[in-house]
């Protein structure tokens, strides 16, 4: 079994176990002075070309697999099969007909401002002093929105981070009850001044939080003498202490408005204004604040949310002294509700040309091309970073690049959008016709796991059989609703041709 050859699915699986170590033991330990860590990272994010470009023909070829005697899981359950992930890594080359990649520049222009690319720290703890921006900015991110500052410095809770887990992920959602900044407004604008002087070719994004009409102006003011490029008003953070503070006003299209041109006017500078998804139609206070002043809108913040309760002592996390509060969601399981978001915004007439900084999930780069298709063209990320740290700036950019190269894209802009036609009110979607799944039985554990969905989940269309221990389909019963392909551990289902209803009798004949 150590040895068996790897397919794509198991080689996804196979990295997906891997630890990310900050100083990996593998690369450290490679006789031939070779990263194997780094080939490990892209595989994970979705990077081939980078994966490719770092394993070479000598890590391929290697037999001594000090790598995976030194892989850090071993002392948790097994190594992470570097050597069988190399080979992987080279067949999958080989399989790509010998073209070479073509990478496309990621600079494009955002609300006026050139972007070396599109991606930024977002306004977190990611990017709330100097050392933390200046060490992103020198790995490659274009730019940071840096943690929202205010006229005061709140007085924070320990503990204030908690996670939700499913199965081998480390975590797929976050949660956090931290507020703006804890340093004072002369250190924060001591900051950006230094990261302008220091780094005057990167974007620099300052966000601010004020608690009436005079600090929003002051504030604006402040910053823009600091000289960032961009102002960002927190209207959407959910767990301030304070009244009439983030997610309360992003909630109440009067006071975005209000706010928004109190910003305006201390400002010259581009205005975004971030959005709260603590509501049922962002598209009324995106509305209010482009009528008022912000040049562009950021979405999305984060989800209120109660991660748990502990059934021992029905207590909830973070836990501060045995109490917990409301507080922010964040993580990959918030992406489908941030494309929402900005898809209802973009397919509103009045807001369909406003330029918007995407955020919400954005973990690879596959994720950021999803938002910038939507028709995003700047994004910010933050709960990856908190995961893996700011080296997943190489596979973003690596990965993103390599992709618009294979399309035949010339820069990222001409990708902008492109997803909206495809997205259309539930009464014009096609309902006359089924796409029933296709099996590959070579591929099928015989788990059972699609029989058990389909049965008591789904239309009762799939069957064991006796004799092969495989499942077997039914069509009269199988509506295509998908079910099966997706809790299918092993990828042995997809989507089948689709068939017109009225030649749906015919294929169930040929089955």
């Amino acid at each position: 079994m150590q040895d068996r050859a790897l397919n794509d699915f198991s080689a996804k699986n196979e990295s997906d176990g891997c630890l990310l170590c900050y100083t990996a033991p593998c690369s450290t330990n490679c006789p031939h002075k070779l990263d194997p860590a780094k080939v490990i990272r892209s595989v994970r994010f979705e990077n081939m070309i980078g994966a490719v470009e770092s394993v070479g023909e000598l890590c391929q070829a290697c037999q001594e697999k000090s790598c995976s005697k030194a892989c850090l899981k071993g002392q948790i359950d097994r190594p992470v099969r570097i050597p069988q992930l190399m080979t992987y890594v080279g067949n999958w080359q080989k399989r790509q007909e010998k073209r070479k990649a073509t990478k496309v520049d990621l600079g494009i222009e955002f609300c006026g401002v050139t972007c070396e690319n599109p991606f930024f720290l977002s306004s977190s703890v990611v990017a709330s002093n100097y050392e933390m921006v200046a060490r992103a900015f020198a790995m490659g991110w274009a730019g940071a929105a840096f943690k929202t500052i205010g006229t005061f410095v709140p007085q924070e809770v320990s503990p204030r981070f908690s996670t939700i887990r499913k199965e081998g992920n480390s975590f797929i959602g976050f949660k956090n009850i931290e507020q703006i900044s804890d340093h004072t407004l002369n250190e924060n604008l001591e900051y950006m001044r230094r990261l302008k002087q220091d780094f005057p070719h990167k974007v620099l994004i300052a966000s601010i939080l004020g608690q009436n009409d005079e600090e929003w102006t002051f504030l604006a003011r402040q910053v823009t003498k600091a000289g960032v490029d961009m102002i960002e008003c927190n209207f959407s953070c959910p767990h301030m202490s304070g009244e009439g503070l983030g997610s309360d006003v992003g909630q109440i299209p009067e006071l975005v408005a209000q706010y928004t041109a109190a910003t305006r006017k201390g400002t010259h500078l581009p205005i975004l204004a971030k959005m709260t998804p603590n509501l049922g139609n962002m598209e009324i206070p995106a509305l209010a604040a482009i009528k008022y002043g912000a040049t562009g809108i950021a979405a999305i913040n984060t989800i209120k949310s109660i991660m748990n309760i502990h059934l021992d002592d029905f207590t909830s996390e973070p836990q501060v002294d045995g109490k917990s509060s409301v507080g922010g969601y964040s993580g990959k399981t918030v992406k489908p509700i941030a494309l929402r978001f900005i898809h209802d915004m973009l397919k509103h007439p009045g807001l369909k040309d406003i330029p918007i900084s995407g955020m919400g999930g954005i973990e690879t780069w596959r994720d950021a091309a999803e938002f910038i298709a939507l028709g995003c063209a700047n994004l910010q990320v933050t709960t990856s970073v908190m995961q893996y740290g700011y080296r997943i700036i190489d596979d973003l950019c690596e990965g993103l690049s390599s992709y618009l190269g294979k399309q035949g894209f010339s820069s990222v802009q001409e990708m902008v959008g492109l997803a909206l036609p495809k997205l259309v009110p539930t009464d014009e979607l096609n309902r006359h016709s089924i796409s029933y799944p296709k099996f590959d039985r070579s591929q099928c554990l015989g788990c059972g796991r699609c029989y058990l969905s389909c049965s008591d989940g789904g239309h009762q269309a799939l069957a064991m059989d006796g004799t092969s221990g495989k499942p077997r389909l039914n069509p009269k019963m199988c509506v295509g609703c998908h079910l099966c392909i997706l809790v299918c551990p092993a990828g042995a289902i997809s989507p089948g041709k689709r068939i017109e209803a009225g030649l749906a009798q015919a294929f169930i004949k040929e089955v």
